[in-house]
């Protein structure tokens, strides 16, 4: 069975990344899928404020699963499997790790449908990954 990661960052372009394994599924893949968001590292600032590194762990995940919520009814709705990661660091190297971790054989991340120009200048993941 092929295993699909799905990068969620709770924007519409990441459901549509869903709505496209959807797609697949019901044509006929058989797949299950992950659904993997990464959470930036808290910043200076969140780590004095706050003094303890648990809090700011439980925020991260907690954030994430909220993130997750709308991808998650939409694969529950459809009756697909799938689990759920959700990391923290830097999103694209994040998400190598993941893709790594769960031996997935497709990815889909949403473009952020910006210029080529732009794009070059300011990156983005799903280059980056």
């Amino acid at each position: 069975m092929l295993k699909i990661l799905i990068a969620v960052d709770g924007s519409d372009l990441s459901l549509d990344a869903v709505n496209h394994a959807l797609t697949l599924i019901r044509q006929g893949l058989q797949a299950s899928v992950v659904l993997a968001h990464v959470q930036e590292p808290a910043t200076l600032y969140e780590m004095v404020t706050t003094r303890d590194p648990n809090l700011i762990a439980a925020a991260s995940l907690e954030a994430g699963e909220h993130l997750l919520a709308p991808a998650r009814a939409l694969l529950d709705g459809a009756g697909v499997a799938y689990d759920i990661d959700v990391g923290v660091g830097d999103p694209a190297h994040t998400l190598v790790d993941m893709i790594e971790r769960w031996a997935c054989d497709l990815v889909l991340i949403g473009a952020r449908g910006q210029g080529a120009l732009r794009s070059a200048l300011l990156g983005s993941v799903s280059q980056e990954v």
